[in-house]
């Protein structure tokens, strides 16, 4: 139990630490807000007009996507380099894992994470319209 000794002072310390930054910041946080403070900053240059448009969320899915097939990618090396010696236990346990990175990469492009056009609205269901006219015919050549 001594050996642990060290670990668990750190981590106490290491939670004092945060819990005391935290109620630091803000006790001695200035509380006035200005205009300045609350304008946009961009490298040093004064906003003229507001920006037209948030940025898109799919940026940073496509590259979590990125991250998430890097970090396959750095963990498929040294597996390869020591297949042999992991025999049948390591190539279980890289489907496991390649399953997984696969799962989560379907999920994200379920939920449309890759889908890049326009936004379509669905037009709006009508009941009073004749049963003929929602028929779609080619005129007669």
């Amino acid at each position: 139990m001594a050996q642990y000794l060290p670990i668990l002072v750190m981590t106490v310390l290491a939670v004092l630490f945060a819990a005391g930054s935290f109620i630091a910041s803000g006790i001695l946080a200035p509380k006035r807000s200005t205009a300045a403070k609350r304008s946009p900053y961009e490298c040093g240059i004064v906003p003229s007009s507001e920006p037209v448009e948030r940025f898109p969320i799919r940026f940073y899915l496509v590259a979590m996507i990125f991250i998430i097939f890097d970090i396959e990618v750095i963990f498929l090396y040294p597996w390869a380099v020591i297949f042999r010696q992991l025999s049948n236990f390591g190539l279980v346990e890289m489907v496991i894992f390649a399953a997984t990175v696969f799962v989560s990469f379907l999920y994200l492009v379920s939920n449309g994470a890759l889908t890049w056009g326009p936004k379509r609205k669905a037009l709006p269901i009508q009941d009073d319209v004749e049963p003929e006219l929602l028929q779609t015919t080619t005129p007669a050549a």
